[in-house]
């Protein structure tokens, strides 16, 4: 626990979600003081230049790990309703289900007297607590920009206030900017070293990424928030990298508000450019209150990870698998407008239980917020707050979360 006089120097690595949600549940702890705290977050690029950026931003009361989601949930709706997330980051209540449909091929178009209107690696966001929220439906009134015809099936996955969204490289930059308005300093740099003295954290060394020049600052905390890149800064944490690549489409017209989990059975010789036998594709589809469609494919481990986010590898092919695999459901879709193709790391944590890894790291002063795999929004203000009363208070008040304790795996 901080005693009350005692100069405090806080340091973040990392300017992704969690580190920005720490950062912000720092600077609101009760005890922090400007005049005695100082909080500096070093990111290597840009505050949400990661899978921060690029995620797809869906919430939901039965993701993983259970004892930190309801805090995290509920956090979100605080955030919301204090900073008016509606307007700033796209948060909203939205519905959830499972969508099991046959795909057409792409040189199939639906006829006019049809009523026409103008190696992968599974990313686990269905969960055993998922799939036990389904329930058999039939294809909501609303859901209107899905081919029928494809459609062979529909389950609900959440009911009313269970599952909302968030526009994720929004929501990060304005709890970053929130968080500078109370006292924290960005600073982009790479950082290179952390020093210690004796049994505790002493500094932290970064090389600015403007003028090239080495700093070392002083800290007496030191967070780790560095997602899939903690390894760089702490090399024993058991944290892996898995990318995933997402596009963003602009309908032909403005879609309802729903997040999909599909599986669609493609057809042989689904494109003609690429003969081949029946598969099935499972892309994740999120509309969002700015009129686009995020989706999203499986991950793969096909490219190292790089040195920084600004060095990740977008593989175009994928892209537009994805891009021709949500098209074969929905001609919304299929004839709207690409806005972006991207890719992105997300970390995972290899040991037994999985991740996320949150509290002290072994070392006084050190401590550890990463491996939260696909749901590192979803749980990021959950995360922030645990963080600042690890800091400020010694321990973890608002959740019990002894399960992720990195100090089991370092």
């Amino acid at each position: 626990m901080t005693a009350p006089n005692e100069r405090r120097d806080i340091v973040i690595v990392g300017g992704g979600i969690i580190g920005c949600c720490s950062a912000y549940y720092l600077t609101r702890h009760p005890f922090f003081d400007h005049s005695r705290h100082s909080l500096t977050l070093i990111e290597a690029s840009e505050i949400a230049g990661g899978a921060s950026g690029k995620a797809g931003g869906l919430l939901a009361l039965w993701a993983y790990p259970s004892n930190i989601v309801p805090l995290s949930y509920k956090l979100h709706a605080e955030l919301a309703k204090e900073h008016n997330g509606k307007d700033r980051w796209g948060y909203r209540e939205v519905n959830c289900g499972q969508l099991i449909a046959r795909g057409r091929p792409l040189s199939e178009k639906k006829k006019a007297d049809e009523g026409e209107s103008g190696g992968s690696v599974s990313l686990k966001k269905r969960s055993a607590a998922a799939l036990s929220k389904l329930r058999t439906t039939r294809i909501p009134g609303d859901l209107n920009w899905l081919e029928p015809e494809g459609v062979r099936g529909y389950e609900s996955m959440s009911d009313s206030g269970e599952t909302a969204q968030v526009h994720p490289y929004l929501f990060t930059t304005s709890i970053a900017k929130l968080a500078e308005e109370k006292g924290a300093k960005i600073t982009l740099g790479s950082v290179t070293g952390i020093e210690y003295s004796e049994d505790a954290v002493q500094s932290v060394t970064y090389i600015n990424k403007e003028s090239g020049e080495s700093h070392t600052i002083p800290a007496t905390d030191i967070v780790i928030a560095a997602g899939p890149w903690t390894r760089s800064v702490l090399p024993d944490a058991p944290i892996t990298a898995t990318r995933a690549h997402s596009v963003v489409i602009r309908p032909t017209r403005p879609v309802s508000g729903y997040a999909l989990f599909t599986n669609i059975e493609i057809p042989a010789n689904f494109d003609p450019s690429k003969p081949s036998r029946p598969t099935v594709a499972m892309p994740e589809i999120y509309a969002r209150p700015d009129d686009t469609v995020y989706c999203c494919g499986e991950g793969d481990h096909k490219v190292p990870l790089p040195k920084k986010t600004t060095e990740v590898e977008v593989d175009q092919e994928l892209c537009q698998d994805i891009i021709n695999q949500v098209g074969s459901i929905s001609d919304e879709l299929r004839d709207g407008q690409v806005c972006a193709r991207q890719a992105c790391y997300l970390p995972n944590v290899t040991a037994v239980r999985g991740g996320p890894l949150v509290g002290h790291a072994g070392t006084k002063g050190l401590y550890l917020a990463a491996g939260h795999t696909c749901w590192g929004i979803q749980n990021a203000p959950g995360t922030g707050k645990l963080i600042s009363e690890f800091v400020f208070d010694g321990e973890a008040k608002s959740a019990k979360i002894e399960s992720l304790d990195p100090r089991e795996y370092l």
